[in-house]
């Protein structure tokens, strides 16, 4: 049976916070209530990653009230939630268990940052077997630098990390599609 789960990634209120600089798609979370609420109509499996970051300095460490979910989209009471310190939601966590105990065979993932924790949970769901489903508007990131001081614009390392991930971990989506 080909069974799909909904897997929200870090959808902290630390995001919002001005320390990560210029972001991409405003839209992301309001996609991401979209789909968690067709998922949540349907009775279907919603899975929640928290990023517990080790850095005092991080709205997301635990001391800090940037680590609590966005209301929008924050677990309802018997949606497991799964915390980890490393950008991929299998690491440290009894993810990966918990989705193959509920038959889950394909997940839908959204969430912050695309670059970081989406692209890498991503990966590693495809190489543990999974059937992945990527919704490019219902994620995002921020601006960055590289190592030579280069500017890279949010949508820039947007696309490139969903192009890097198509068709060889998962399949990029769009909200309409995943709720159509």
């Amino acid at each position: 049976m080909d069974r799909r789960a909904l897997v929200l990634i870090d959808v902290q209120q630390g995001f919002e916070e001005p320390f990560w600089g210029p972001r991409n798609n405003p839209d992301a979370e309001a996609n991401m209530q979209r789909i968690l609420a067709h998922w949540r109509e349907q009775g279907w499996p919603v899975f929640h990653v928290k990023h517990n970051s080790l850095s005092p300095k991080s709205p997301l460490h635990p001391d800090k009230p940037g680590n609590a979910f966005l209301p929008a989209v924050a677990p309802l009471p018997g949606e497991p939630v799964f915390e980890k310190t490393v950008n991929s939601g299998f690491i440290g966590t009894d993810l990966e268990a918990r989705l193959k105990e509920a038959g889950i065979t394909r997940l839908v993932i959204v969430g912050l940052t695309t670059d970081h924790c989406v692209s890498t949970t991503t990966r590693m769901a495809a190489n543990l077997g999974f059937s992945v489903e990527l919704v490019s508007d219902a994620t995002a990131t921020f601006d960055k630098t590289d190592h030579r001081g280069v500017y890279i614009p949010a949508e820039t390392l947007h696309n490139v990390h969903l192009a890097s991930l198509h068709e060889e971990f998962c399949i990029v989506k769009t909200t309409e599609q995943i709720l159509g």
